[in-house]
């Protein structure tokens, strides 16, 4: 059965959050998007912006105030998400070494 979601996390909820795009975690992150911009907009601009995760991590937080829809909370929400996903990569890595 297919169903559409209004949300991402609607998505994510029902089906995991394996079944997401890299757009729409990020759409998720910066959430709620501003008028006539919807999140998952803003998140396909960082993306187009920075060609990937990792162009995006990157980047100085400086140069995400340049992409419009994003401000302060927004930006510090995916600069501690990055963090973590660096954190987890150099926990695994010492796990396998």
């Amino acid at each position: 059965m297919s169903m559409q979601w209004r949300h991402p996390g609607g998505k994510l909820r029902e089906l995991g959050p394996a079944s997401l795009t890299e757009k729409e975690l990020l759409a998720i992150l910066i959430s709620p998007g501003i008028r006539g911009h919807s999140a998952e907009a803003i998140a396909a601009d960082i993306l187009e912006r920075f060609g990937s995760l990792k162009g995006l991590a990157n980047q100085p937080l400086e140069k995400l105030l340049e992409i419009k829809g994003l401000a302060d909370v927004k930006i510090i929400r995916l600069a501690a998400a990055l963090e973590l996903a660096l954190r987890l990569s150099r926990n695994r890595q010492d796990v396998f070494s």
